[in-house]
């Protein structure tokens, strides 16, 4: 009976529609001997209450929006796996969009979510985002907004990413531990709070603990571009030693290119990566990689949403630790 109604289970029980409303929303003025009859026959009766009618009254719907630059690629894979997860455990569905790193569908894509209503938003900036006039406005509608990974410079917003800086240093330490002297690094795009953080604390520790090593930077659009450079470097100078690449979409360019010149890892050049973890493990030998989890980054961005819509006025900044993870390829 899909079209059952508050009115019928009322009926059934001869309790009043009131006290059936209270009971399926577990208020704690019901005794738990009605509550229980109330969700038995709802439950048997296949009742669905009307999810309009819900949204009109609270100004929310029990749902929330993520948008990622991409949803191909394994970092975000796993944030969305993870946020969809802790969202079904809590009562709410999720809308997954992608904006191609196109301002004009990121904008439509906010602009969804507030015709939608949802109760909160999970977004990652695109590349080319500067303007947060979209993302302000979601404020005007009550909708709290937790941004994750690729995240604005600007303060008073909730923040999730990972530790950048220390991911940064910790790749940079492990290329200067293993003595190599001529690194070719590939970062992303250089407007990118996450590019900015990491390239720094790279260059930073370089600086400080092994001047004397060349660096050679690169900023990559994408996996067919860090190709192209690595190929264009490989092909004209033979004193690379290291590659070393931001994350797993550039690491993926950079692999393409050594095994088309059938270089040998390490012999024949070494690499590393900041990685979600997957990718590295599909090469032989397995490719060292400092870890950035999107599956425990999702967790913990959950954890912030909830605690803004659960009330908290408290604006947070939330970083999750990184680690070296070794592999045979340094």
């Amino acid at each position: 009976m899909t079209n059952t109604t508050l009115k019928k289970i009322s009926e059934v029980l001869g309790l009043s529609i009131s006290t059936i409303s209270r009971a399926l929303k577990n208020h704690p003025d019901i005794s738990e001997k009605t509550k229980k009859k109330v969700t038995e026959l709802a439950k048997a009766l296949d009742y669905e209450p009307n999810a309009s009618a819900i949204q009109l009254r609270t100004k929310h719907s029990k749902i929330f929006g993520l948008m990622v630059p991409t949803i191909s690629n394994f970092f975000y894979d796993s944030f969305i796996s993870s946020v969809e997860e802790e969202s079904r455990k809590q009562g709410y569905s999720l809308i997954i969009l992608q904006s191609g790193d196109d301002i004009d569908v990121e904008n439509e894509n906010l602009k969804l979510c507030r015709q939608n209503r949802v109760t909160g938003l999970f977004a990652c900036l695109g590349s080319n985002t500067k303007d947060l006039s979209g993302f302000l406005k979601m404020n005007d509608q009550e909708i709290k907004t937790v941004f994750f990974d690729k995240v604005p410079e600007m303060e008073g917003l909730n923040k999730v990413c990972m530790a950048d800086t220390r991911a940064g240093e910790i790749a940079a330490d492990a290329i200067i531990q293993a003595n190599k002297k001529n690194i070719l690094s590939l970062f992303g795009n250089s407007n990118m709070s996450i590019t900015k953080k990491r390239e720094a604390a790279y260059t930073t520790s370089f600086k400080f603990k092994s001047p004397n090593s060349t660096l050679l930077i690169e900023h990559c659009g994408d996996t067919e571009n860090a190709k192209q450079v690595v190929q264009q470097y490989l092909e004209k100078q033979n004193t690379i030693d290291t590659i070393f690449c931001m994350s797993d979409e550039i690491l993926i360019g950079a692999m393409k290119a050594i095994q088309e010149l059938e270089l040998s890892i390490p012999k024949d050049i070494s690499i590393i990566a900041i990685s979600n973890g997957f990718i590295p493990t599909l090469y032989h030998p397995q490719i060292t990689y400092v870890e950035t989890s999107g599956y425990q980054l999702g967790k913990l961005a959950f954890t912030q949403m909830i605690a803004c819509i659960s009330g908290s006025d408290a604006v947070q900044e939330l970083t999750l630790e990184s680690k070296l993870v070794q592999g045979g390829s340094l």
